[in-house]
């Protein structure tokens, strides 16, 4: 079994196992607090606003639906079947264009640049949770789907994130509920250091543009009944000359 099929496993069984209702995953928080700050930050650095916008690991797509309420033309993309399936249960209008695909695999990531052109690429905690191996093939899928034009928002839990999160689930009472399914289908978080993100993205032909930190908000609450919030960097990517 390849390290990307077992990623793949993993979400499809995860995915198919969650209660499928609004907030039962860890990190799908309203996007008034996720989407909704993160766009704030990116759109300031695009170059063309016209250009369709990709939500690369959209999971069930609370978040690509905000986007689609903001852009002309979006499209949702998840390795997992079942994820994809939530995400057009919750789209009976189709405002987004939504499609199963590995973006480790080069050439589905060609198609889907051939069908849409450059894109803005939206990508929030995805690598964290990516086998290492498959880390920069992913951020290489990013420099394709950008194209010349393109941008690209990153923003992944920072090293003390993960810390927080094994300190959480070695509690006296064990992992916090939303974390458990996490970490029953194998998902656990991955340890990235800090400048690894930036270093993928250079890697691929990409200049950082913009970065900082923020708060990344989850839907679990500690014991005392205040909201997880995990410590983030978020970056702005594109082509030197984009």
């Amino acid at each position: 079994m390849s390290v990307t099929s077992r990623y793949k496993d993993a979400w499809e069984g995860f995915w198919q196992d969650v209660p499928d209702r609004a907030g039962a995953v860890l990190w799908d928080a309203e996007p008034a607090l996720t989407a909704g700050i993160h766009l704030a930050l990116f759109e300031p650095h695009m170059t063309d606003p016209a250009l369709p916008v990709v939500d690369l690991g959209c999971g069930n797509g609370t978040q690509t639906l905000y986007l689609a309420d903001r852009f002309e033309h979006v499209a949702g993309v998840d390795l997992a079947p079942a994820a994809v399936a939530r995400a057009r249960r919750g789209d009976p209008d189709g405002q987004v264009a939504f499609s199963v695909a590995d973006a480790t695999e080069p050439a589905a990531v060609q198609r889907l640049h051939g069908e849409l052109g450059d894109a803005q690429v939206y990508l929030r905690c995805v690598l964290h949770q990516c086998e290492p191996l498959d880390r920069a093939p992913l951020a290489a899928a990013v420099a394709v789907l950008l194209g010349e034009r393109g941008r690209a928002f990153v923003v992944e839990p920072d090293e003390s994130a993960g810390r927080i999160l094994r300190e959480l689930a070695l509690g006296p009472d064990g992992p916090p509920p939303k974390l458990r399914p996490v970490l029953a289908h194998g998902i656990a978080p991955g340890v990235m250091p800090d400048g690894q993100v930036p270093d993928l993205f250079r890697a691929a032909g990409l200049d950082v543009l913009a970065g900082g930190e923020l708060p990344l908000t989850t839907t679990e609450y500690r014991p005392d009944g205040t909201r997880i919030e995990l410590p983030s960097q978020w970056l702005v990517v594109g082509r030197p000359d984009g």
